[in-house]
Formats: structure tokens, sequence, C-alpha cells
């Protein structure tokens, strides 16, 4: 049987998008497979489309790693879902009402042509990411410590709905990304693992981000952890209400007016090409 899919991408971040009226019918071996960059399609992340559960919604989504695993949410992943339906159903006005496991995100198309998401209310909740609390200490100005490999590693924890581990950085391209990434990813402290955010702060209202992504490895981009990395520069009194976060594939756009209120995330959502799967995997 085949299947139709749309390849898209926000800011390098890369997606298949695909549709169904039920659960995907590839397994996780599968879908790592599709996410190949040699023998497969390549993507960091696989979006399944399913009708909304409730009526008054547009549209149900999943999203799954390029390692085969579900995750929770991604900033650019619904942009580029929003872009794909704003794209069949033509109105600038219109606002898209989206469902994942864990609620309801609105979209809306700005007039420059971009895609703005409310996110909902940071969490800053341990059992909200999940993190270990009893590995993880709390330090009195908020920020979480935990040892690797012998050292103390200080983190700011903060659920967009995923979860993100925020670390400050005096310069990002020299940041151990690719070595203390993964070790944090997999720390025993995050039962679920994390996305992993580096993050320098240029000013007040201007930010410079590499995520190591869990499941996928370094991103080009990652929207939630663009929305985490702008939540905890706030909280730590850092940053400002707008910020705009530089990330290796681009720049987007976070307004947060603090605690108990929505985060707004505007950037861009690109469709690349439309193909086929012969699903003979």
């Amino acid at each position: 049987m085949d299947y139709s899919f749309t390849k898209m991408h926000g800011l390098g971040n890369d997606f298949i998008v695909m549709r169904g009226t039920d659960a995907p019918p590839f397994s996780a071996e599968q879908i790592r497979q599709l996410a190949n960059r040699r023998t497969g399609i390549g993507f960091d992340q696989f979006l399944w489309l399913e009708p909304p559960r409730n009526s008054d919604n547009d549209v149900f989504y999943r999203i799954y790693n390029a390692d085969g695993g579900e995750v929770e949410q991604c900033g650019n992943g619904a942009r580029c879902i929003a872009r794909l339906l704003a794209g069949e159903h033509p109105d600038p006005e219109r606002i898209w009402e989206m469902e994942f496991d864990g609620g309801v995100i609105s979209a809306s198309l700005t007039p420059e042509g971009f895609v703005s998401l409310d996110m909902g209310v940071p969490s800053l909740e341990a059992a909200d990411l999940p993190l270990d609390t009893s590995i993880a200490a709390m330090q009195s100005d908020g920020t979480y410590s935990v040892e690797v490999d012998g050292e103390a590693v200080s983190f700011r924890a903060i659920s967009m709905g995923n979860p993100h581990a925020v670390l400050l950085s005096d310069e990002i391209d020299n940041a151990p990304v690719a070595t203390l990434g993964p070790l944090l990813e997999h720390h025993d402290c995050f039962p679920n693992r994390a996305n992993i955010g580096f993050m320098q702060i240029v000013d007040e209202a201007h930010i410079r981000l590499r995520v190591f992504e869990r499941g996928v490895g370094e991103t080009q981009a990652c929207g939630t952890g663009a929305c985490a990395a702008v939540a905890a520069g706030q909280l730590a009194g850092l940053l400002a209400h707008e910020v705009q976060v530089d990330l290796p594939g681009g720049s987007v756009h976070v307004m947060w007016n603090g605690p108990d209120s929505s985060l707004w995330l505007t950037g861009e959502a690109i469709k690349v090409y439309e193909g086929t799967i012969e699903h003979t995997i």
C-alpha cells in the first residue's frame, strides 16, 4: 500500500507529515528506516495527523522522533502542521485549533507569512517533565544541579509539554553540545529523557541557542527549546518579554509575559515537496 507524505521544515528542523484515520501503520524500526538520510527520506520528526477527537478542533497530531519513539510536543512541527492546513483552506484570519495528547494549541498566520503558536503556559513542576528531584538537587536560584562525569552541571528545568533542561553558555560555538548533550539527555534524573538546550545571552532581547534533541541529536532548530530557553532566561531575570532566538537554522521570535501566561512562538514553516512511500519496509 502506498502512503502520501509532505516534506516540510522549520529553520532546517525537518519533518515528513502523513495522515490517517487511526494510529500510524509504521513500527518504530520502520520510522527509523524512513528517517535515515542515506537510505530513507531523512527527517528529525515524523508527524502523523488524524481527525480531531473534538469536532470543535481541526486536527489531532502525533510526533515521532527519528529514533522511532513517540514524544509529546514539537514547536517547529506544530507550525508546519498549521502551514499545511492553512494552505489547504486559505483564510488569513482563521485560528487553527490543533489537538495533541497534552491538550490543544492555537495557530495563526502573521501578515508577514510566518506561523504564530500559542504554546501554553510553561511548567516548572518537576513532575511535569518528569524530573527526579532525589537525584537533581534544587539550588537557591531555582536551578537544579546534577553530577555528570564527576562534575556538577547546573540547568533550569522547563516543560513545554515536553521536557527541557536549559544551560547557560558564554559562547555556544564552543559549548559541549555533542558530549554533554547526550549525557544529560540520558541522565538518571530524567526518567523519560530530556531535550538539552545551550543558551548564550547576547542582550535582554536576543539569545543564541543550540539544542540536543531527545532521540534525534543536535538539530538545526527546536521550537519548544527556544520557548524553554526564553522562559528560563526570564525567570533568571536576564531576558525581556520579547526575544529573538537565533538557532543554527535561523531565527524565531518568542513572547512571554511571565508565569501563568501563555508563551507565543512565531517563525517560518516551509513546504519542501510531496512524495509517496511504498509500504514494503
